[in-house]
């Protein structure tokens, strides 16, 4: 089963850029959500996460709030 994934982050980010990178390098296909260039995605990411930081990920609706390799490996995998 293919999970949708997001990561909203900012270009800046070095986690941000870390876990895109992870993502990248297993071959996980994702969409990214830069928070600074579109407010409507800052926006939907405070309401899903309730969080100001990012990175937040999403994998099939459940949120994982920075890198936490363990985590998205074990979304991935339900």
């Amino acid at each position: 089963m293919n999970k949708k994934v997001k990561v909203y982050g900012l270009p800046t980010c070095p986690v941000c850029r870390r876990t895109k990178k992870y993502l990248e390098d297993e071959g996980i296909d994702y969409e990214y959500l830069d928070v600074s260039a579109n407010h409507d995605f800052a926006k939907e990411m405070i309401v899903k996460s309730g969080q100001k930081t990012v990175p937040v990920v999403e994998i099939g609706g459940e949120i994982i709030i920075g890198f936490d390799k363990a985590k998205i490996e074990e979304l991935l995998k339900r």
